[in-house]
């Protein structure tokens, strides 16, 4: 398994909508908590200017969970709120992605993927509509 999927797989469940990713996943397989879902904070860091030294903003409310399916695999989630259905889901859909990445890809990572983007246009068009154009005059003092 790569780590940067991995990665990648992890960050679209711990952003997807909770809802949906329980729609897309069903019924729970069986498994047992190594750390039932907790709610805790974690600090915010940003970097001046977007790219120079860090910095902590403030921190965040965040639900973790640890789980093993029966199959043995774990899985682990990390989501920003309080629910803590959605830290469970998305550590299951960990684990099931670990032992057959295939088939829970197109299930469910991929309808989430197109909901992120869809999500993301519809960001961008009502951003973009904002968008003042701006022009100087000059008044002939200087």
């Amino acid at each position: 398994m790569d780590l940067l999927e991995r990665r990648n797989w992890m960050g679209l469940l711990a952003r997807a909508n909770p809802e949906r990713l329980g729609d897309l996943l069903g019924d729970l397989p069986e498994h047992s908590f190594a750390r039932a879902p907790e709610i805790g904070t974690v600090m915010v860091q940003g970097r001046t200017g977007g790219t120079g030294a860090p910095f902590n903003i403030g921190e965040i409310t965040v639900t973790r969970c640890t789980l093993r399916l029966a199959s043995g695999t774990i899985g682990h989630s990390c989501v920003q709120g309080r629910n803590k259905t959605h830290a469970t889901c998305a550590a299951i859909v960990d684990a099931l992605m670990q032992d057959t990445p295939a088939r829970f890809m197109e299930r469910i990572l991929t309808p989430l993927a197109n909901d992120a983007s869809q999500s993301a246009s519809l960001r961008h068009a009502k951003a973009e509509a904002t968008k003042v154009e701006f022009f100087t005059l000059v008044r002939g003092e200087d």
